[in-house]
């Protein structure tokens, strides 16, 4: 355990203190009007700033697929990606602790922003990260963590992004029907509908990177998804955005 630090198994492991229901709003806890504790200016891997500005043009996706740690890891490490954050998103209370938001009375999921230079990568590659990488059939928890700040949801914040959330949704539940698995319970809302990405602590920004033997219980887990699903995906993305994809790439398609 790092001086100064929860003892964060206490609260992630096994879902000890968990809550597998989510609060309403009178019921989530008040939060505050002020962040209660420091976030670093800058991204430990990329170098980039945390909390922007960012290059023009850069878009942000918001992800939730289980404890945030191993998760911004996955996309920290994607081409064209400018800069990841661990954070709190979904629910109902202003500046949330990691200790509230285990308790699941502040609605929260834990999450990670995404920003990325759409001219590099794009919604369907980082959302191919997202399904491989979890189970989306688990509902309020991710393997041994138990709760509803474990469940798996996509954030979009641009009506693309919506367009591949939604596509390559119906693609991987295809291939999970195909593998015997069960039905996706992943929540898909605009940002806007989720609400504030509340920063987290100091020591979960990059906590892999500070702490590579750290726990982690990402990865790939036997379900992917086919380049045809992804040429699909960006197909409908394009079309929502008025654009089409070029002769050639249609023809592979």
């Amino acid at each position: 355990m790092m001086p100064g630090v929860p003892d964060v198994q206490t609260y992630m492991l096994f879902g000890s203190r968990a809550k597998t229901t989510l609060p309403s709003a009178d019921e989530a806890l008040p939060g505050r009007e002020h962040r209660p504790f420091h976030v670093p200016t800058t991204h430990e891997v990329l170098g980039t700033p945390l909390e922007g500005p960012w290059p023009e043009g850069t878009e942000v996706l918001y992800v939730a697929m289980g404890c945030f740690w191993g998760v911004e890891r996955i996309f920290w490490r994607l081409p064209g990606v400018v800069t990841t954050a661990a954070g709190y998103m979904g629910g109902f209370t202003s500046n949330p602790t990691y200790e509230e938001t285990c308790t699941g009375r502040t609605g929260h999921a834990e999450a990670v922003l995404v920003a990325y230079d759409p001219s590099v990568t794009s919604p369907e590659m980082l959302l191919k990260a997202f399904w491989e990488n979890h189970d989306p059939t688990q509902g309020n928890r991710q393997g041994n963590d138990i709760g509803t700040a474990y469940r798996s949801a996509i954030f979009w914040t641009t009506p693309g992004q919506e367009a591949a959330a939604r596509a390559t949704r119906s693609a991987f539940q295809e291939v999970l029907t195909g593998a015997g698995r069960g039905e996706i319970t992943t929540t898909l809302a605009p940002a806007e509908v989720a609400g504030t990405f509340w920063y987290a602590e100091d020591y979960h920004q990059q906590y892999l990177h500070k702490n590579p033997n750290g726990y982690c219980n990402h990865g790939p887990y036997g379900c992917s998804l086919s380049d045809r699903a992804l040429a699909e995906a960006k197909e409908s993305r394009l079309a929502v955005t008025g654009l089409r994809l070029p002769e050639t790439e249609a023809h592979e398609a």
